[in-house]
């Protein structure tokens, strides 16, 4: 049986986001910028995986929101600040409140131990800006 995928209904839009959180509006800016040159390269492996990337965030058996925010546990798990901040930002786009974000930032913790720490705080940093 084929589940129905559609994109996500946003709270927020990006704009909003980059608004509310300066650390927000560099990584939004940043990435943007950055994926011009790797559209320049028009890598037929690279669009796949990207398509691929897009297409596991979309609403389907799961809600969205929980697929951000396993995303953002594996993100802290594999200490990676700018897929935190992506799916913190996702997140945060989809309604997800900071206490959910803090919870799933909880078990990113306890299964990565503590070399996770430096990362979560950073992650905290930004939690503090886009929901005060």
């Amino acid at each position: 049986m084929s589940i129905e995928r559609k994109e996500p209904t946003y709270v927020f839009t990006e704009k909003q986001v980059a608004e509310k959180s300066e650390i927000a509006r560099r990584f939004i800016e940043t990435r943007a910028r950055l994926n011009v040159n790797v559209d320049k390269a028009d890598n037929f492996l690279v669009k796949r995986f990207y398509n691929i990337d897009h297409n596991t965030y979309l609403e389907g058996a799961l809600p969205a929101k929980y697929k951000e925010l396993m995303g953002l546990v594996v993100s802290a798990g594999l200490r990676c600040d700018d897929c935190i901040n992506y799916h913190i930002i996702q997140s945060y786009r989809l309604g997800v409140t900071r206490p959910e974000q803090e919870e799933a930032l909880n078990v990113a913790l306890v299964v990565g131990g503590s070399i996770v720490i430096p990362h979560l705080r950073r992650a905290y940093e930004l939690l503090t800006e886009l929901y005060g």
